[in-house]
């Protein structure tokens, strides 16, 4: 908790994503966070900005989130920044988390964090569409990889020998690895061992491992606990302009019933980061020939990269909701990366290396594709991000639901959260118990 009590975190971009990353890291007890945004509340941002009301159109999305996210957790200092982010902001930081940003800002501030040993974040939300992105810097010291309580198992019999042999308790597997280190405690007979350092053992099976040379202690006669010593580890990472690249082993696996999914999904975020920049604009909501556009730039990066299993119409579905703003989907991905910021402050469990790529286009119906465009065209209301993925229709359903929740603690409350954000009975009611 004393590294975290130390971090300063900047959270840049104050809609639906970064305002979920904000709040989850006030509250982890960082000691400070600052939220940047240079952009003024839209119709659009209501859909999952759980700070903003219609009150806040017009007006700055960081200012308007200040004070409901200093109410959170009043030991951490949250500030707000309006201006862009310049390297003299940056230098401030141990981590930095973008969201809502150009590729040409991520890769220029990636390789600045990247030189300055700031550890650099990317989280990103289009319609159903996740994405995360991680640098720690060239080299990152994780003191405890797992978490877990180190393990510790009875000692049953140990050889003398070079090397010698620790043979464990019969219903006791030790699941020490090749490489770990442990400590001896209470072994009666074979003294020496309770005050050596740690040892490196080598497995020899699930209940027995080797040691160093103990041919010339004394004879183990009984008893004896044997405890795993916790060994801090180096990651390297890339800058996220050398990442850009499709390199699996870079891209972590999350769904194995879409096993390429992720590989087509990062060549579909940079086909849609060049649009953004020729069209300035994102698709347009079950746009045919936006999408043509996203598919034949995503196809121009294949040519590169030979990816055999492309998903053509994930691309497409992409696309068409791309425009999309969806509270649940910010939830999920805005928890993920400030699980990210807790571990580079922590140094506590192995961050992500590098690229994280989650979609739930099984979400949208049947026959999606031939639906017509107008009934995903905004209406001017707070919805507007959630009818450009599901269609009016399906909110006008939504809004006629009757719920029933029971329980409302810190899930009950976020589950209440999302519900209020998306809809859900509108025209009926919500009750919690």
């Amino acid at each position: 908790m004393h590294r975290m009590g130390t971090a300063s975190v900047l959270v840049a971009g104050m809609r639906g994503l970064g305002v979920e990353i904000a709040k989850n890291v006030i509250l982890s007890g960082v000691k400070s966070v600052t939220i940047q945004d240079e952009g003024v509340a839209q119709w659009t941002d209501l859909s999952s900005q759980f700070f903003l009301s219609e009150s806040s159109l017009g007006q700055n999305r960081a200012q308007c989130s200040l004070q409901q996210l200093r109410a959170l957790n009043p030991h951490v200092q949250v500030k707000e920044h309006t201006g862009p982010l310049d390297q003299e902001l940056l230098l401030q930081f141990q981590v930095v988390v973008l969201t809502d940003s150009s590729l040409d800002d991520q890769k220029k501030i990636g390789d600045f964090c990247h030189s300055n040993g700031i550890q650099f974040i990317v989280a990103d939300t289009k319609g159903l569409c996740g994405q995360l992105f991680c640098d720690f810097g060239e080299a990152f010291e994780v003191l405890d990889q797992d978490g877990e309580m180190p393990e510790s198992v009875l000692i049953q019999k140990i050889s003398q020998g070079n090397p010698g042999v620790v043979v464990c308790s019969d219903d006791q597997k030790h699941g020490f690895k090749d490489g770990s280190k442990v400590i001896f405690s209470e072994v009666q007979g074979m003294t020496e061992l309770n005050s050596l350092q740690p040892v490196e053992i080598k497995e020899r099976g699930s209940y027995s491992f080797s040691i160093c040379d103990t041919s010339t202690f004394s004879k183990y006669e009984r008893g004896g606990i044997v405890t795993e010593v916790k060994q801090p580890c180096t990651i390297h990472f890339k800058s996220l302009s050398q990442s850009l690249t499709l390199d699996p082993a870079l891209l972590t696996t999350n769904d194995f019933g879409k096993v390429d999914r992720h590989k087509t999904l990062h060549l579909a975020f940079r086909a849609l980061h060049d649009f953004v920049k020729r069209e300035k604009r994102l698709p347009r909501p079950h746009c045919q020939s936006d999408a043509d556009l996203i598919l034949d730039a995503v196809r121009e990066f294949n040519d590169e990269v030979k990816l055999e299993n492309l998903d053509e119409a994930a691309v497409r579905k992409f696309s068409f909701t791309a425009q999309g703003d969806l509270a649940p989907l910010n939830a999920f991905i805005g928890g993920l990366a400030a699980q990210e910021v807790i571990k580079a402050c922590s140094r506590k469990f192995t961050p992500l290396k590098q690229w994280f790529y989650y979609d739930a286009l099984e979400c949208l119906p049947e026959g999606d594709n031939e639906l017509e465009e107008s009934l995903f065209s905004l209406q001017g209301t707070r919805y507007d991000g959630q009818i450009a993925v599901f269609g009016s229709d399906f909110q006008e359903k939504l809004g006629m639901q009757k719920y029933f929740l029971v329980g409302a603690g810190a899930i009950g409350c976020e589950l209440l959260k999302n519900f209020a954000l998306i809809g859900l009975g509108v025209g009926k009611r919500v009750t919690s118990l």
